[in-house]
């Protein structure tokens, strides 16, 4: 019938509606396909690039930037070093000495020593802000030869003299190092308190790739992974500090397991007291601050501790390391290792101390820094609740030639730290006590204070 609808089955209807789609599906062409992919690639590469770039800084003194605040030096290269002076005037100092902060810390560091001890022995402290820190500039290329350059810099703009003392604490430490390699003529002592440790430091020998092996294994998942990101592939470090899908460094997140009960108490005591200046720590951003000193800490180094020269090969200074046995940071076994190995390094190992020591009053409190049997030198000696103590000889099933030759040469390293303890002692009337025995024949060096 004219101007009639034609009739279409059920059927029919579905059939034709599935070809369509079967079609419409077919329509991509290889060119289109193409274009999806790119597409798609290019917003996963922004997206890489904007996890992986770090942000600018905020640079103190710029427009937009925190203000200064603080008394600085003009570097060679036109950066800037915030620094603070404690104790004497340096023109009537008779020891000068140059204060390393750690991790997250500033030169506002409280050494909680006391100001009639200061005038005493007659102290000139000179702290300062490092590359990134407080007010100091950040330095992109900084690195760990450049830590060295800069304090020896810092040094000569103050006119503190051609020779001066180094306190390096925990990641403060490897400027430390960076001194004793690159210039050793510039310092006559210096103590590492808590120091850092690289798990990959070169040219080590086998026995201390073990042993660094070892160390890393005591800390948590998290902070082995966190350090090796830090030294295979730098580049992802701040995708991987700020992602949300694996945990990072404990100090970071809250992750109290890192410390031990001594280093539990000491934080109560510190959160009820104010921090002065901890809101400039981070100020110029976390990235230049704390993630880049991880970066140089855990860089790919040109030297290790043990390609280090004696720098006082006449015995006119010393080193000295201070490590707390309970510390959960940083592994007593590498430090303990280090010291075994270069004779001019005197170790002292603190009973009932962690991480944290370096803000026990008691601790630093007892801070001696005594002169010779005339006075006329300085020790750079911590003097106080402190033990040089050997390690257990080996367990049952060592053969007997072996545990002593172990025994042997742990009583070599104990006998050198006690004479030169005795010698450090007897100056202040005090009495070091060596004695033997034990389960494993352990040595112990005690500095018994009065």
């Amino acid at each position: 019938m004219a101007g009639g609808t034609k009739k279409v089955s059920a059927a029919s209807a579905r059939s034709h509606t599935r070809k369509s789609k079967q079609t419409t599906s077919l329509n991509l062409s290889p060119i289109m396909i193409v274009q999806v992919g790119v597409a798609l690639l290019a917003g996963l590469l922004g997206w890489a690039y904007v996890a992986i770039k770090p942000p600018p800084p905020k640079v103190c003194g710029t427009p937009g930037g925190p203000p200064v605040t603080s008394p600085r030096v003009q570097l060679s290269d036109g950066r800037h070093l915030a620094y603070k002076e404690k104790g004497v005037p340096k023109e009537e100092a008779k020891y000068k000495i140059i204060v390393i902060h750690g991790f997250d810390s500033s030169k506002d560091l409280d050494l909680a020593v006391s100001q009639e001890f200061i005038e005493e022995l007659g102290i000139y402290f000179l702290l300062f802000d490092r590359a990134g820190y407080g007010e100091s500039d950040p330095h992109p290329k900084r690195s760990v030869k450049g830590e060295a350059l800069d304090i020896q810099e810092l040094a000569d703009k103050l006119d503190i003299g051609s020779k001066f003392y180094l306190i390096g604490f925990s990641m403060g430490a490897y400027p430390v190092w960076s001194c004793l390699k690159y210039i050793p003529h510039r310092h006559d002592r210096a103590s590492l308190v808590v120091p850092f440790v690289h798990y990959w430091w070169p040219r080590f020998p086998n026995r201390v790739a073990d042993i660094s092996k070892k160390g890393i294994k005591t800390l948590p998942a998290r902070d082995r992974w966190t350090f090796r990101v830090a030294h295979y592939a730098p580049w992802l470090f701040n995708w991987w500090m700020t992602q949300k899908w694996f945990p990072n460094l404990s100090i970071m997140t809250g992750n109290m397991a890192v410390f031990c009960d001594p280093d539990l108490e000491m934080l109560k005591i510190l959160s009820s007291t104010p921090t002065v200046g901890q809101e400039k720590i981070q100020q110029q951003g976390i990235y230049e601050s704390l993630y880049r000193d991880i970066l140089v800490g855990y860089s790919k180094w040109d030297f290790g501790p043990l390609d280090i020269a004696n720098p006082f090969p006449n015995n006119e200074g010393s080193i000295h390391i201070w490590q707390g046995r309970e510390d959960r940071i940083i592994p007593s076994l590498m430090n303990r290792y280090i010291a075994e190995k270069l004779p001019w390094i005197r170790y002292h190992e603190v009973p009932d101390a962690g991480h944290l020591m370096m803000f026990n009053s008691t601790f630093i409190g007892s801070c001696r820094t005594v002169g010779d049997a005339n006075r006329n030198q300085m020790s750079g000696q911590f003097i106080g609740s402190c033990r040089t103590v050997g390690k257990a000889a080996p367990s049952k099933g060592v053969p007997n030639v072996v545990k002593r030759r172990a025994i042997k040469r742990r009583a070599q390293f104990i006998k050198r730290c006690a004479e030169h303890d005795g010698e450090a002692l007897e100056c202040l009337g005090w009495r070091a006590r060596l004695s033997s025995g034990g389960k494993g024949r352990a040595m112990r060096v005690a500095a018994l204070a009065i």
